[in-house]
């Protein structure tokens, strides 16, 4: 399996997969008021790494152990994500994902890429990702570990260039959710697609309005 340099790359701010232009739904939070300052952005934050833990994982790792099912598990993502606004997000990062380890890995992710094309797959994020992270050889639970931190990290970027919470104080919200993202990992990482929940219907509901906003920022 792959050194932990190439995680490494992966997790770099400047890996060029557009995950920035997407707010997690934080957008939407912010204009109607449900988050205000460092303290909403934790409470959103802890919300949406259980949503990710709970609606994202299984399906990682379930393409990660089986890669040639993704084509099924890409359409189970798609059922399970009735929001518009999540389900559009979801499609637009695993493309860009996919496509951008494509260009930088071509060997191993290449095949990746044209298999998913044949099989006419929506792209979505959470299956794309299981399937290119073992491809470039990236342990199991390293490639969760990794979906669960740039989920955390993209929302509270966006919080950042909201002006709702500060760099330093979005780091040490960030430093602050070791512990969390430490329990969602342990208590999300064996879950089969049979257990995708919902865990934050309510957050939920808010990001769906996204696209009503009177102005944005973010994609989503």
């Amino acid at each position: 399996m792959a050194s932990g340099w190439r995680v490494l790359q992966l997790a770099d701010s400047g890996f060029p997969t557009g995950g920035f232009a997407h707010s997690g739904g934080l957008e939407a939070a912010v204009q109607a008021g449900e988050v205000r300052g460092a303290d909403g952005v934790r409470r959103f934050v802890e919300a949406l790494v259980w949503q990710a833990g709970l609606g994202a994982l299984p399906l990682v790792g379930a393409a990660w152990h089986q890669p040639g099912s993704v084509p099924a598990l890409d359409a189970r993502a798609d059922a399970f994500l009735a929001n518009h606004v999540a389900n559009r997000a979801s499609r637009t990062q695993g493309r860009a994902f996919l496509d951008t380890c494509a260009r930088i890995f071509p060997e191993a992710v290449g095949p990746v890429r044209e298999s998913a094309r044949a099989a006419s797959v929506r792209f979505h994020h959470a299956p794309v990702s299981g399937a290119v992270l073992r491809a470039l050889e990236v342990e199991h639970e390293d490639a969760l570990r990794l979906f669960l931190s740039l989920t955390l990290r993209g929302a509270l970027s966006a919080g950042v260039r909201m002006g709702v919470i500060g760099t330093h104080e979005s780091h040490q919200v960030q430093h602050a959710a070791t512990p969390l993202l430490g329990a969602v990992l342990e208590q999300c990482k064996a879950l089969s697609v049979d257990d995708l929940a919902q865990p934050a219907p309510l957050w939920d509901l808010v990001g769906a309005t996204h696209d009503r906003l009177y102005s944005r920022l973010f994609l989503s």
